[in-house]
C-alpha cells in the first residue's frame, strides 16, 4: 500500500493575482480552474485568463511571472493596466453599409463604435450576415488597432472576401422520386440562388409539414472550384389514410336500434406527384346517402398553380338526388397558405311525382373564392393538425322552373388546438354556412348534423340555410397513444322554409386510442333543443378507426 500511494501522481494548484488588490478583485470575479493534474494544464489555463481579460477590455493584460511556491501551488502574476471600455471601427466606402442596419446598429459617418464586450459577438454576426449574400468562406479582420486615449481604441475593418457562391444543384437522396416541384415552390430552393447555408435549414424545416415526406437529416454542402451542391435527406412517410365510423342509436318512432357510418378514403403521393385522392361515402340512418370523389394536382408543370375538381352526389330517400360538379384552381402562396378561384355546378331531380313550391328541379351555377391556412404539427400522431382555417364564397344564380334567382353562398370550417402542457389541451371548432336567396327550394339546403358537426344527433338531420356549430373537447392524455376527452356542442340554425330558428346543445365524452391498427374513437353524446330535455334513449354512439397505410 506504501508503494501504491508514492505511484500516486499528486494535482498542482493555481493561484492568480494582480498588481494590485483591485487587479486581484477583477480577476477572481471572472475566475478560473485552480487545480490541475499537470503544469501544461496550468499553463494553458493562465494564457485562457490572460485572453478573457482582453476581451473585456484589459488589452495590455501581461503574465509577469509564473513561479513555484512549493511542490504544489504554482502562483501567476498579472498585469492588467487600465481599462479600455470602446473601441472606434473604421470602414472604407466600398463596405456595404446596409449589413450595418441589418443587425440594429446605423452609421452616417465611415466608422462606428462598440464597447469592447461586445465587439466579439458583433464581428461574429456581422460576418454571418456577409455569408448569407453568398460568400460563405468571408473573414472579418481588425488591422491597425491602437489606442487613440486612455479609455478609446480605434482599428480598420478588413473584409477578406472569397468567390460568390451559388447553388448549382440540388440533389436528393433518400427519396429521389421527391416532387421536384416541391423543391421550387413550397421549399422555394432553386439553382442559381445565393448560397445561404442558415436561410436553406429554415426551408428544410418546410418539410415537416409536408404529410408525405419528411427529414432525415440536416443538409450537406459540397463545394468544389467552381460548383456548389446541395444534398437534401429525405424519406417518404406512410400517408394514405383510410376513416370510417359506426353510429347507432334508438329510432323515436319504431324505438328499434338503427346504423349508419362512412367510409373516407384519401390516398396521397401515390404518384410521387404530391396528388391527393379523396373518396367519400356515407349512408344516414334516415336514409340519406353521400358519395364524393375529389383529386388535388398541386404544382401542374412545375409551376405554382394546382387543380383541383370534384363529383359529389347527394340522395334523399326517395324524394330527391343532388349532382354537384366543381373545379378549382389553387395558388399555393407558401407552405401554409393557399387560395383558389373556381366554378361549381349542381343539378338537382326531384325523384318525387310532382313538383311542389319547395321541392322541384333546378341547376345552378356559382363562381367561387377560396382560401385555406393550415398549421400543422405532425410530430404529434393523435393530433396531427394544430390549426386549420377554411373559407369559401360562391357568386351565382339557380334556375328552376319559375325562374332565375341569384344566391350567394358562403361557408367556414375552422378549429384549433390549444396545448396547455404535455398532457392537457382544448379543441375549439367552428363550421358554419350560409345561402342568401329571394325564396328556397327544401332541396338546396344544408344538411348537418352528426359526428362531423354537432355531436348528439343523427347525420344529416338537421336541414337549413344558415347554420353555425361550436364544438369544444377538453382532451387528457393518459399516455402518449390514449385519451379521454368531453364533448360540448353547442349550434344555431334558421330554416327558412319551416320558418324555424332554433338553438341546439350537445354534450358527452369520448375516448381516443392509437393502436397498430390506427387511430380508435368512440364517442357517446346526446342533444337537446331549447325546449326538450335530455333523453338517454336519443343517445349516440359513433365509432371510427383512422388508419394510415
Amino acid at each position: 500500500m506504501i508503494f501504491s500511494n508514492q505511484g500516486i501522481s499528486q494535482s498542482i494548484n493555481l493561484k492568480i493575482i494582480g498588481e494590485n488588490e483591485t487587479s486581484t478583485k477583477t480577476i477572481d470575479s471572472i475566475g478560473y480552474t485552480k487545480t490541475f493534474t499537470n503544469y501544461i494544464g496550468l499553463q494553458t489555463e493562465t494564457n485562457l485568463l490572460k485572453e478573457k481579460l482582453t476581451k473585456q477590455g484589459f488589452i495590455d493584460t501581461n503574465i509577469e511571472k509564473l513561479t513555484k511556491q512549493n511542490d504544489t501551488l504554482f502562483e501567476a502574476q498579472l498585469i492588467l493596466g487600465k481599462r479600455i471600455d470602446k473601441i472606434k471601427i473604421y470602414y472604407d466606402s466600398a463596405f456595404n453599409i446596409e449589413l450595418l442596419k441589418s443587425i440594429n446598429y446605423n452609421s452616417d459617418d465611415s466608422f462606428f463604435e462598440l464597447y469592447i464586450t461586445e465587439l466579439e459577438t458583433y464581428l461574429k454576426s456581422l460576418n454571418s450576415r456577409i455569408a448569407e449574400q453568398g460568400d460563405p468562406f468571408s473573414t472579418l479582420q481588425l488591422i491597425n488597432i491602437s489606442k487613440l486615449n486612455s479609455e478609446l481604441m480605434s482599428a480598420d475593418l478588413k473584409v477578406v472576401s472569397n468567390q460568390k457562391r451559388r447553388i448549382d444543384k440540388i440533389i436528393i437522396k433518400g427519396y429521389e422520386k421527391f416532387p421536384k416541384s416541391y423543391v421550387k415552390h413550397f421549399m422555394k430552393l432553386k439553382t442559381g440562388k445565393s448560397f445561404n447555408l442558415n436561410a436553406i435549414k429554415e426551408k428544410i424545416e418546410l418539410l415537416n409539414e409536408l404529410r408525405f415526406a419528411s427529414k432525415i437529416k440536416d443538409p450537406e454542402v459540397l463545394f468544389t472550384q467552381d460548383s456548389t451542391s446541395l444534398y437534401l435527406y429525405v424519406e417518404k412517410t406512410r400517408t394514405n389514410n383510410f376513416d370510417g365510423f359506426l353510429g347507432f342509436g334508438t329510432n323515436e318512432n319504431t324505438n328499434k336500434i338503427e346504423f349508419d357510418g362512412y367510409l373516407d378514403l384519401r390516398l396521397i403521393n401515390n404518384l410521387n406527384y404530391g396528388e391527393t385522392l379523396n373518396l367519400f361515402y356515407k349512408s344516414d340512418e334516415i336514409d340519406q346517402q353521400t358519395f364524393k370523389v375529389d383529386a388535388d394536382l398541386p404544382y401542374l408543370f412545375s409551376s405554382p398553380i394546382g387543380l383541383q375538381f370534384g363529383l359529389n352526389l347527394f340522395k334523399k330517400d326517395s324524394t330527391f338526388l343532388n349532382a354537384k360538379q366543381y373545379a378549382k384552381i389553387n395558388y399555393q402562396v407558401n407552405a401554409q397558405h393557399k387560395v383558389g378561384v373556381g366554378i361549381t355546378s349542381t343539378t338537382s331531380t326531384n325523384l318525387l311525382e310532382n313538383d311542389t313550391d319547395i321541392l322541384n328541379d333546378y341547376k345552378s351555377s356559382y363562381y367561387t373564392l377560396h382560401y385555406n391556412y393550415t398549421k400543422p404539427q405532425f410530430y404529434d400522431p393523435l393530433f396531427p393538425v394544430n390549426f386549420w382555417f377554411d373559407f369559401s364564397s360562391g357568386f351565382g344564380s339557380r334556375t328552376n322552373n319559375i325562374g332565375k334567382q341569384k344566391q350567394n353562398v358562403f361557408t367556414l370550417d375552422t378549429y384549433k388546438i390549444f396545448n396547455l402542457n404535455n398532457m392537457n389541451s382544448i379543441y375549439t371548432r367552428l363550421n358554419g354556412a350560409t345561402l342568401t336567396s329571394d325564396n328556397y327550394l327544401d332541396n338546396e339546403l344544408f344538411r348537418f348534423g352528426g359526428i362531423n358537426s354537432i355531436r348528439g344527433f343523427e347525420e344529416n338531420s338537421l336541414v337549413a340555410n344558415l347554420y353555425g356549430v361550436l364544438s369544444t373537447e377538453y382532451r387528457y392524455r393518459l399516455s402518449s397513444t390514449i385519451y379521454i376527452h368531453s364533448v360540448l356542442d353547442a349550434a344555431y340554425f334558421e330554416n327558412k322554409l319551416t320558418d324555424n330558428k332554433e338553438k341546439l346543445f350537445g354534450f358527452g365524452f369520448g375516448l381516443g386510442l392509437l393502436t397498430n391498427a390506427g387511430l380508435f374513437r368512440l364517442n357517446y353524446s346526446s342533444g337537446k333543443t331549447e325546449n326538450r330535455q335530455f333523453k338517454l334513449s336519443d343517445s349516440k354512439v359513433h365509432l371510427s378507426l383512422t388508419a394510415t397505410f
